[in-house]
């Protein structure tokens, strides 16, 4: 049994010793008030993507996507598990935390109110819940002495659960689940203080807010709520006219920048402040209104004996189910629990309707399902299947209506016709129906309360199309679907928003068996495969592409894969012969939707070379400011043609960016292209100069011409800033030398691979280096720059070194001295001596490399280089480690770490703590050791440099299992070997061994690299 911390067995309890688990801010863990060693990024990831999620089972599969994303190591499972392994060890003093194994993940055991997240989400629930109880008990002002105990009443929680937070959730940890994770925080956050201002307001607190809400608007000029929120201060606070300007220019900038007219909330508020309407800031929740008798329905200001609606069989509005339909089951079960709420018609409560049940301030709410997506990811398809799927569930009846919201003739249906036919199909005569389309709704609305009906709405425009076509009593469920977002009905009307996304790789296999029989999937399996990735799991692409087969059975998946590769990026493949079966039609649909501005901008990003896309990036292809791109970015993202996968960062469906590129190609004259492509790579190329200025300052520099007109840089603080910006746009600027040396940027392709050298080092990308640096190299050779071309040869052969391709790395590193030499470059011929000593050393020619390290430190003090010449300082105390002359490397480390110091080089210190951690254990001083490795470790963390903090790692773990410290040993090499393995490094293997208790020999006769510069 466990004895809790703090209590003694033989006597009094006492309490427990404080635990506190902080996310909302820096990663942390608090013991008695004293914070806890985490360990380093990945780690804290690890507890992170448990504690979100505390007392329940996480899958080891779902962490491993939280923690690493696409990126996951070889061997993913073993850098899990060391991580939960020592974040057991680090947590062991807070007893009331735990991590159990449990089949197939891990489980985090913890009080829900030791975690700041938990308890922020559980004071916005209570508050929330007694904002109800008020409502319904009819109290809107502040409550009476004793009608509520203080810690329920909702501004206090309110202002506790604000205050738990200090800083941006989850602090400078990065990771895709992260940032969706965060940014749901932050708009909970949002929400939470605007919920505190209307109970401010409610309570007559007008002229105090303000100067706050004055602060609020500024910052977000398009947020009608706080636009709202404004006007009713202004309002309260006896400055109506200005409420009234500010309606005005909120409307304005809605018109202008987003093309849309105020919600229908905001336009009620103006609306009461215009008419002076004595109820306006009064929380009041309205009451239900009486039910209309069934017999007989009738429309406002008519008699009832005009309008009764003919008695009829129930409508059976809904097309032929889809003849193919596979996967989507998460998405069929979040339709199917909507028709397990009881507003669905699944309870009858005291009023005798079904479904009346009593919602926020006692009202019902009707189900509403929005399903968006891009264009052919088959939503249509999807709620026509669950639809008939349970059809028996509506035994009122199914309307449907195809509402041509994207119709290419531009014949979108209006709410008007639409209702008129509705009215029909439940039985009303033409000559019974109302004039306007008010009354012809209150009659729609009046035939369907009460009745158990599924209204479908496909293919729907935008809110304003929809809001007239909604049921407005429980018992009805509404489903839309839509290529648009439309935010306004999740926000008004509370819509789930039902996203759909591309076939999964095993939706789409399943998908072309449906299509084409298992039998000629299961014999062609590597073509199925590449049709699967050129339709890039887009629903309507792998239709048209497999109904070639279907039509011509003479045709095999081998042909029609190698047929679609050889279309390139082209769309021509894709197209059915008809517009609905054509892709590139599908989404000609939408893009005329745009207005002028946004249409350019997607054509724009059509020349990006992706996979994402940051906000600057975008706003220096179209030479604009960032404030011009945001707008013009959401109403891409509302129509479906880019997703904002992470706070600020896009992404384009594959063949949606060939789209894109095809109308810049077509629309946007060549000049144009040329300019915005140039603006974009010096986006990058001088972004990522200016972050390895920031992560190695004591490189030597090369000198950039100045940015075009229109480029927009991202400003970074420090290398934290760089390093996370780098790490961000890791796949992009890869992307962008390749597009820099294929379309002829010469200049711009090898300076952005030199700059990003000092990244890919530190976070050990040798396959990466060798990918940019050789994609540069051609470049240099077209522009006959030998300075360039010897930088280029210089990173490919420290790379190859690390790759353990000793004869390719010696061949790139004779051309770089060679080059070097004939442009009179002292400085990098010392540094290319070093490169080509570490082959040496790594072929265990430890004189010959011992004279190639003396000659370097010789033409670094010819070149008046101190980081030089502290740099060779430490790589000969490294050749005298291996060489048995141990006494005379320790003093060269004390000489190194000196200098460093002198000229602040912490990331020369770092290796040289490291060096010097080696020197001591080959003295026996392995207690010394241990300190000057932590040293280095603590270093190469905080700068982010990956290997050194591997090879810190192995040292450190070598110290501690020569003083017996066995299992801390274990630990750090557990922890080195996710390193390695995740950089691909060849020295995995030797520290596996170690890990698995077989000491393979000491650090010293490793050949780890021992130098870091770029």
């Amino acid at each position: 049994m466990r004895i809790p911390s703090g209590t003694d067995p033989a006597g009094p309890s006492r309490p427990e010793t404080q635990v506190e688990l902080l996310v909302l801010g820096e990663v942390a863990v608090r013991v008695g008030g004293q914070d806890v060693d985490l360990g380093h990024a990945r780690q804290r990831c690890v507890l992170v993507a448990l504690l979100v999620d505390a007392n329940r089972v996480v899958p080891t599969e779902r962490l491993l996507d939280r923690v690493w994303g696409e990126r996951q190591p070889q061997r993913a499972r073993n850098a899990l598990s060391a991580y939960v392994s020592r974040l057991r060890q680090v947590l062991a003093p807070a007893h009331q935390v735990e991590i159990v194994r449990r089949a197939g993940g891990y489980l985090l055991r913890v009080d829900p109110a030791l975690v700041d997240l938990h308890r922020f989400e559980q004071s916005i629930m209570r508050a929330r819940a007694t904002t109800v109880a008020r409502h319904r008990s009819g109290t809107t002002g502040p409550p009476e002495p004793g009608a509520f105990r203080s810690e329920d009443d909702p501004a206090a929680l309110l202002t506790q659960a604000l205050s738990l937070w200090h800083g941006e959730p989850f602090g400078t940890l990065r990771t895709a689940w992260l940032d969706a994770v965060r940014t749901a925080l932050i708009a909970s956050h949002h929400a939470a203080q605007l919920d505190l201002v209307d109970l401010a307001l409610a309570v007559g607190r007008h002229a105090d807010l303000l100067g706050e809400l004055t602060a609020r608007a500024a910052e977000h000029p398009l947020d009608e709520r706080i636009a709202g929120q404004l006007m009713r201060a202004l309002y309260g606070a006896g400055r109506q006219a200005e409420a009234l300007r500010h309606y005005q220019l909120v409307r304005t900038r809605l018109a202008e920048e987003l093309g849309t007219d105020p919600a229908a909330p905001l336009r009620q508020t103006y609306h009461q402040i215009l008419t002076a309407d004595p109820g306006l800031g009064v929380a009041a929740v309205p009451h239900p209104a009486p039910a209309t008798p069934r017999a007989t329905v009738v429309a406002p200001g008519v008699s009832p004996a005009t309008f009764v609606a003919q008695a009829g069989p129930p409508p059976r509005q809904l097309p032929a189910p889809p003849l193919a339909f596979t996967g989507r089951v998460e998405q069929l079960a979040e339709l199917d629990a909507m028709l397990a709420e009881p507003e669905a018609g699944g309870e009858v409560t005291g009023s005798g309707e079904p479904g009346a049940v009593a919602g926020p301030g006692g009202l019902a709410r009707v189900p509403l399902t929005v399903v968006v997506g891009l264009p052919g990811v088959g939503k249509s398809t999807l709620v026509l299947h669950w639809a008939h799927r349970t059809a028996a569930r509506f035994p009122d009846g199914q309307l449907y209506v195809n509402l041509r919201g994207f119709d290419p003739a531009g014949s979108i249906l209006e709410p008007a016709e639409v209702v008129r036919g509705f009215l029909a199909a439940l039985g009303v005569a033409p000559q019974r129906v109302p004039i306007g389309l008010a009354a012809q709704t209150a009659l729609y609305r009046s035939l369907v309360a009460g009745r158990r009906m599924l209204v479908l709405l496909d293919n729907a425009r935008d809110p304003e199309q929809i809001r007239p076509l909604l049921p407005g009593a429980p018992g009805c469920v509404t489903v839309v679907t839509s290529r648009g977002q439309l935010d306004g009905l999740v926000a008004i009307e509370g819509a789930r928003p039902l996203t759909l996304d591309l076939f999964t790789v095993t939706e789409s296999r399943r998908f072309l068996a449906q299509r084409l029989g298992q039998a000629r999937v299961r014999a062609e399996p590597a073509a199925v495969e590449k049709i699967i990735a050129r339709c890039a799991r887009l629903p309507l692409a792998l239709a048209i592409a497999s109904a070639r087969v279907v039509v011509n059975r003479a045709i095999t998946l081998t042909d029609l894969a190698t047929e679609l590769a050889g279309a390139g990026a082209s769309l021509d493949p894709f197209d059915g012969g008809d517009p609905a079966a054509d892709v590139r039609a599908v989404f000609s649909w939408s893009f005329r939707a745009l207005t002028p501005a946004a249409a350019e901008l997607f054509r724009l990003i059509g020349l990006h070379p992706g996979p994402e896309l940051g906000v600057a990036a975008v706003a220096s292809l179209a030479g604009k400011p960032t404030s011009a791109i945001r707008p013009l970015l959401a109403v891409l993202t509302r129509a479906n043609l880019v997703t904002e996968h992470a706070p600020g960062r896009y992404v384009l469906h594959d063949l949606l960016q060939a789209y894109a590129a095809e109308q810049a190609e077509v629309e946007e004259p060549a000049a144009n292209r040329r300019a915005a492509t140039r603006r974009l790579l010096e986006h990058c190329l001088h972004t990522a100069y200016a972050a390895d200025r920031l992560l190695y300052p004591h490189r030597d520099p090369i000198l950039l011409a100045d940015p075009a007109p229109g480029v927009v840089l991202t400003p970074l603080a420090d290398g934290v800033a760089a390093m996370r910006w780098l790490v961000t746009e890791h796949r992009v600027l890869l992307a962008a030398v390749d597009l820099a040396a294929r379309d002829g940027w010469d200049r711009h392709a090898w300076e952005l691979a030199w700059s990003l050298t000092s990244y890919v080092n530190l976070r050990a990308l040798w396959h990466d280096q060798v990918a940019v640096q050789g994609a540069a190299m051609p470049s240099a050779v077209r522009l006959a720059d030998r300075a360039a071309q010897a930088h280029l040869h210089r990173n490919l052969g420290r790379a190859l070194t690390q790759l353990d391709r000793p004869d390719e790395a010696q061949r790139h590193l004779a051309q770089a001295l060679e080059l070097f030499v004939a442009v009179g470059d002292r400085a990098n011929q010392a540094q290319t001596h070093v490169n080509i000593a570490r082959v040496l050393q790594q072929q265990g020619r430890d004189r010959e490399a011992l004279s190639y390290d003396l000659r370097s430190l010789e033409l670094y003090r010819l070149a008046g280089h101190l980081a030089g010449q502290a740099r060779a300082l430490n790589n000969i105390a490294w050749i005298r480690i291996r060489l048995g002359e141990h006494h005379q490397a320790r003093e060269l480390c004390r000489q190194t770490l000196r200098l460093n110091e002198e000229i602040g080089n912490r990331h020369g210190a770092a290796t040289n703590w490291r060096t010097a951690g080696c020197a001591e254990a080959a003295t026996g001083a392995h207690h010394e050791a241990i300190v000057c490795h932590e040293r280095a470790l603590r270093l190469f963390r905080e700068i982010g440099d990956r290997g050194g903090e591997a090879e810190a790692l192995v040292g450190l773990g070598d110290a501690r299992y020569a003083c017996g410290q066995v299992e801390a040993a274990r630990e750090s090499w557990a922890e080195a070997l996710a390193l390695l393995e995740e950089a691909g490094h060849p020295d995995a293997a030797a520290v596996r061994a170690r890990s698995a208790g077989s000491i393979v020999g000491l650090a010293e006769r490793e050949n780890f690299p021992v130098s870091a510069d770029p």
